[in-house]
């Protein structure tokens, strides 16, 4: 589903728009290395490269059919749960029940191709000393806690671990070992890293792309298969907004708190925009499509985030909204039917 990041990214580019921070969690992190470690006219290119790598052609020529498509899209996934993803993970040849205690005895498959990958779609030598920064949510598997990893905070050390840490989700993927420590996935805890963005915010006016791969809204489910897909939606769609709610509630309060120690002074220029979009994805996509790797539904996916992001990108409603002085915070809620702005 993190396809759809590419797309966005592109329609990013066109208009021009060149991201100063990139933020991200398990694949949204990955995505989010190839873009801060490389050169700006390279950047689309690498992320097509990653994925094109990780990727197998469709079995079968595209047809307009809901159900073929459907069919094409189980079958995918059954080869990524049997036979893991080029470049990315392979299964263990010994199930994790009979291995002996160790990291084979915690995962089903290995992401050890995932190194060699990164090697060549991210510059990590220019990560560490460009401009763009990142950060990459893990979650501490012993604390429990999220946390992450910044090129600015640890010039010159940000290295793929770093990346395979935010995405090493269980039970599919071991913990990755980074000081002595286990990480797994940052999505175990939230699939937003916007924390990093207002534990950190910049002065004066930022605009934040919260691009979400989750849709809370949806249609009642009337088959098995459609239950398990709307409940695993709501599941992860539901953490976002409230997360989001919590960033900002925690803007306005320190917006309030600088208002109170400068008493008569002019008001803080300081304002920050979420732009808050959603992907939708279409009827013939699985339960387990964040799993699933067709190269058909690679490309529908980004073609839904290229409009959806183009589609914002024209209306620019950071431009034409003002926040209350003591609100300092906007969210633009990007819809089917429109961008929807209030002041949370």
């Amino acid at each position: 589903m993190a396809a759809y990041h590419i797309g966005a990214f592109e329609a990013l580019r066109e208009h021009p728009f060149e991201p100063d921070w990139v933020c991200g969690i398990s694949m949204g992190a990955i995505n989010g290395a190839i873009i801060a470690g490389n050169a700006p006219e390279r950047r689309v290119e690498k992320l097509e490269a990653f994925w094109h790598t990780i990727s197998r052609p469709s079995i079968l020529p595209h047809s307009r059919r809901t159900a073929v498509r459907t069919w094409e899209h189980a079958v995918s996934f059954a080869e990524a749960l049997t036979l893991g993803q080029p470049g990315f993970f392979s299964p263990r040849p010994i199930s994790p029940y009979f291995a002996q205690p160790g990291v084979a005895a915690t995962s089903f498959y290995d992401t050890t191709p995932l190194y060699g990958t990164l090697a060549e779609v991210v510059d990590f030598g220019l990560l560490n000393r460009a401009k763009t920064r990142l950060s990459v949510g893990a979650t501490n598997v012993e604390t429990g806690e999220l946390a992450f990893f910044d090129t600015h905070r640890m010039p010159g050390t940000f290295a793929a671990r770093h990346v395979i840490a935010s995405g090493s989700l269980p039970p599919g993927f071991p913990a990755t070992m980074i000081d002595g420590k286990p990480y797994w996935d940052g999505g175990c805890i939230s699939n937003s890293p916007l924390q990093a963005v207002v534990d950190d915010m910049p002065s004066g006016h930022s605009v934040v792309f919260v691009i979400d791969l989750w849709s809370a809204a949806g249609k009642a489910p009337d088959t098995m298969q459609a239950v398990a897909w709307r409940a695993k939606q709501i599941q992860y769609a539901s953490v976002t907004p409230t997360h989001v709610s919590a960033m900002v509630a925690k803007v306005k309060l320190r917006k309030a708190q600088q208002m109170l120690q400068q008493l008569g002074a002019a008001p803080s220029a300081d304002r920050l925009d979420i732009v808050h979009i959603t992907y939708h994805p279409g009827e013939d996509q699985i339960p387990s499509s964040d799993a699933e790797f067709s190269r058909e539904s690679i490309a529908a996916r980004r073609a839904a985030g290229y409009e959806d992001m183009h589609r914002v990108l024209i209306q620019r409603p950071w431009h034409r909204s003002e926040p209350p002085a003591h609100f300092g915070c906007l969210v633009h809620h990007v819809t089917a039917d429109g961008v929807h702005t209030r002041a949370m």
